[in-house]
């Protein structure tokens, strides 16, 4: 990583830290412009604290800057691929990867018992155990994890239409019917909790 080294730089960057190169080993990217600076400076001052927040409410506070940096780490890698008009969808589509990795690091399998996906205990979801009301959490634990995602990407996150479906990696029409699905399996899992 590279740190302003000049006081223009400085104040151009905010001592933002710079990758010079992928970790994975991969080509570098293009020499930066000072329109890519502006860019990226731009881009985290707007979405830093959106980010962060993202990573709170979906595991231990503690990660959440870290987390988020590696966002902007890969957003400023891959700055050319970032469509202009969506950064936000963006950038929650690879805070999505890069939690399901960071979780991935944490838990420990023997190599003959590896699950087909990670099913997170809703009581250890901070994200959940936010929602105060356990009537809601069940009924949200009940949908799957797709569903989960869906919902709390558009409640809490406010994405919707195209920017849902960006963060998802779908087409616009998919998104919004996986969450019109997403609500009324939500809808029917919160009336069978309500009935006795």
């Amino acid at each position: 990583m590279t740190i302003a080294s000049t006081a223009a730089d400085a104040d151009e960057t905010e001592g933002v830290a710079m990758p010079d190169a992928p970790e994975d080993g991969s080509a570098a990217p293009t020499q930066a412009t000072a329109d890519d600076l502006t860019w990226f400076t731009s881009v985290a001052r707007e979405h830093a604290t959106a980010l962060v927040k993202y990573f709170a409410r979906r595991g231990p506070r503690q990660d959440a800057e870290d987390l988020a940096a590696d966002v902007f780490a890969t957003a400023w890698r891959r700055r050319a691929d970032v469509p202009r008009d969506a950064v936000l969808p963006w950038l929650y589509r690879t805070a999505g990867f890069t939690l399901a990795n960071h979780r991935r690091k944490h838990v420990e399998l023997p190599v003959g018992e590896v699950p087909e996906t990670h099913d997170a205990s809703v009581s250890a979801d901070p994200e959940l155990a936010a929602l105060f009301d356990a009537e809601l959490r069940g009924a949200l634990a009940s949908v799957g994890e797709r569903d989960r995602r869906i919902l709390l990407l558009h409640a809490w996150e406010g994405l919707d239409g195209e920017a849902l479906a960006f963060a998802l990696g779908i087409s616009r029409s998919g998104a919004d019917a996986a969450l019109s699905r997403a609500r009324k399996r939500l809808r029917e899992a919160w009336g069978e909790r309500l009935t006795f």
